[in-house]
């Protein structure tokens, strides 16, 4: 199981998933369809940043500072009354940065796979960017990594995929480009998910497993 499934199908993870379905009025398994299917692309596109030496210098200072991982340690109070603007503002600068001129791309794909329109995405996306830099932050510390070409190689732990992450990363990039629509998702989320044979039935397993079956 990849990193980041390690995180959506824990208790936190269903907490976070509930938060942000609360804070953006959108049904949790939206939400939670959303937040599944955006993590491996977001990865993905740090994980093209930071192969150059600037962007991994950048991500690096990221995680050392602002986003540590201190954000999951009261994720009651980030949601308890509403997040507030600086998060919500930091998520879209986050995602401005990451995505960079491949954004409007990926939200729209995401809203076709989703079935909610873009807006609604945009809002789910931007609370669970500061949460995914922070548990990004979070597992830089315990892999004690500190080397700005380290930070690949956890970005890619946390993607999964095995022997098909080459072949992942090529699809995402190639949805960040804009050459592809909402149906590279479903291969993308297949290979996060279990490998592509399963790729229905690992969203479908995952998503039942926030909402005890």
């Amino acid at each position: 199981m990849s990193g980041i499934l390690d995180l959506l199908n824990s208790n936190l993870g269903k907490q976070i998933i509930g938060g942000i379905s609360q804070e953006t009025n959108q049904p949790a398994d939206k939400t939670a369809s959303v937040v599944t299917m955006a993590m491996p692309i977001l990865l993905g596109a740090m994980k093209r940043n930071a192969s150059n030496e600037s962007g991994a210098a950048n991500l690096m200072n990221a995680l050392n500072s602002k986003h540590d991982g201190s954000i999951l340690d009261n994720l009651g109070g980030l949601f308890g009354g509403g997040v507030n603007e600086e998060v919500k503002q930091d998520g879209l600068g986050i995602l401005g940065h990451v995505l960079g001129g491949s954004q409007d791309n990926a939200v729209r794909a995401l809203s076709q796979k989703s079935g909610l329109d873009t807006n609604s995405v945009m809002q789910i996306l931007q609370v669970a960017a500061p949460i995914l830099l922070g548990y990004l932050g979070k597992q830089k510390q315990q892999k004690n990594v500190n080397s700005d070409s380290g930070i690949g190689d956890l970005l890619g732990g946390l993607m999964g995929g095995g022997n098909e992450q080459p072949k992942q990363q090529s699809m995402i990039e190639s949805l960040l480009d804009g050459n592809n629509d909402g149906s590279v998702i479903d291969d993308i989320a297949g290979m996060v998910l279990g490998g592509g044979s399963q790729k229905k039935g690992g969203l479908g397993g995952l998503l039942g497993g926030f909402f005890g079956k």
